[in-house]
């Protein structure tokens, strides 16, 4: 079985500009939906625990729809639906690449929606009462006190999902987004050796998540507080 493997094809498409483009403009993609999906969950985030109804429905409502229908089916939607109803998306601007971008920040906004929310509530909310009464606005409370200790929380889950928007990226090749997966299809129906393309396609993910699992390691130990190593205070006694 091995000796049909073909190295020489396999070293080739792992090596070809098309091949190495393809991931980079999958992790393009992949830290521009990342991007503008925290941004985005962070307020709908904050939208969920506000006292008004309305706006706590419109959150529930956002997430219910995007974690409810497929991530294929939101793409090809925002690709050849959205342009019927808005004609201003029949523009040459509207390339395939932002329509991914658009589909896949949408979806995982709710997602990271959830894990805000989840990071906000870790807090002790006794330190929010502790920071008005310091005579601090919720906006420096958030900013200074609930942030950075959710900060921590938060990096474990968030590397996650920045891990599977990276594999969703593949997703978009249905809409004639060039990345990674679209190139080693291209090259496995000109050549026929799937194993061999596709194996160079897989040693391309697993270096890019492999890559992206030590940051997030290091991004941990770096919001990780503790005290070893530290020096005792010393308390002098008057």
């Amino acid at each position: 079985m091995l000796a049909s493997f073909d190295t020489h094809t396999f070293w080739g498409a792992l090596t070809s500009g098309p091949f190495w483009k393809g991931a980079l403009l999958a992790i393009a993609l992949t830290c521009a939906t990342m991007g503008a999906a925290v941004a985005l969950g962070f307020f709908l985030a904050l939208g969920r625990t506000s006292k008004r109804r309305a706006v706590r429905g419109f959150v529930f409502f956002y997430s219910w729809l995007f974690r409810a229908t497929p991530t294929l089916l939101q793409l090809i939607f925002i690709w050849d639906a959205l342009p019927q109803f808005w004609g201003v998306f029949n523009g040459s601007w509207f390339t395939p690449f932002f329509a991914a971008w658009i589909a896949l920040s949408l979806n995982e906004g709710a997602y990271m929606a959830e894990i805000i929310r989840a990071g906000l509530l870790s807090v002790d909310p006794g330190q929010e009462v502790a920071g008005r009464a310091l005579g601090m606005s919720r906006r420096q409370i958030l900013r200074r006190v609930v942030v950075p200790q959710a900060i921590r929380i938060v990096i474990p889950p968030t590397g996650n999902e920045f891990i599977t928007v990276l594999k969703l990226t593949s997703l978009a090749s249905v809409i004639s987004v060039h990345e990674l997966l679209t190139a080693a299809n291209e090259d496995a129906s000109v050549k026929f050796q799937y194993a061999e393309v596709y194996s160079a396609a897989l040693v391309y993910y697993l270096v890019i998540v492999s890559v992206l699992m030590i940051l997030q390691s290091r991004l941990e130990r770096r919001f990780t507080w503790t005290s070893r190593g530290r020096k005792p205070v010393e308390v002098v006694h008057a």
